[in-house]
């Protein structure tokens, strides 16, 4: 009798080397025109408004955080690879966003200081899905809304298609921020552009 398949952890992907360099460069380019449809979703979801302040956590080159720029929000885009940082900063005007370089693990942001954090395709990256949720539970203050945003995947997806989550993984991904202290946690199907997505929704007690 064959053995059941193991699950999946949310960050399948947290031996990938990074975007550093020449490669580091081209891929934020192909981020800035695919990264906007994950951008509008993200604004629709969490609805930042001035008084918010983001932390868009593997911002990239930024598309999202300057998203929640022109909605009013201060933005605090962390991303552990300074290619993706020195592009951001090179295309960004909006006085109200900062860039700092760091992980999900270890955000250089202070405690109770966030509203919203989000993480738009970056979680299956994560080195420490645990430590992200729980990094991302102590910067925000209470009320404050955690969104991740993942492409819909399959199991037997490969290469850059594998590059997401299968429904088990979102919902893996949803009972690990409730055990971590967040509350309505939601796990949804929705669309991003033309693709389809997994969003993740949770709030701090």
């Amino acid at each position: 009798m064959s053995q059941p398949a193991s699950p999946q952890p949310v960050n399948h992907h947290a031996d990938h080397p990074g975007f550093a360099g020449i490669g580091g460069a081209l891929c934020g380019l192909a981020f800035l025109a695919v990264g906007r449809a994950n951008a509008r979703l993200a604004v629709s979801l969490a609805q930042p408004t001035a008084g918010d302040h983001v932390v868009d956590v593997g911002c990239g080159p930024g598309t999202a955080a300057r998203a929640a720029a022109r909605r009013g929000a201060s933005v605090t885009g962390v991303d552990p690879a300074e290619t993706m940082l020195r592009m951001a900063r090179a295309v960004t005007r909006h006085r109200d966003v900062a860039w700092a370089e760091g992980s999900a693990e270890a955000l250089p942001v202070a405690d109770g200081a966030a509203t919203v954090v989000w993480a738009l395709a970056t979680v299956h990256h994560w080195r420490d899905a645990n430590a992200g949720v729980t990094e991302a539970h102590r910067v925000l203050q209470p009320g404050g809304l955690l969104l991740a945003i993942e492409r819909r995947t399959t199991r037997d997806a490969t290469g850059l298609a594998s590059h997401g989550w299968t429904r088990e993984q979102a919902e893996s991904f949803g009972a690990l921020c409730r055990s971590t202290g967040f509350v309505d946690v939601d796990v949804r199907a929705e669309r991003a552009g033309r693709r389809d997505v997994w969003a993740v929704i949770g709030h701090r007690a």
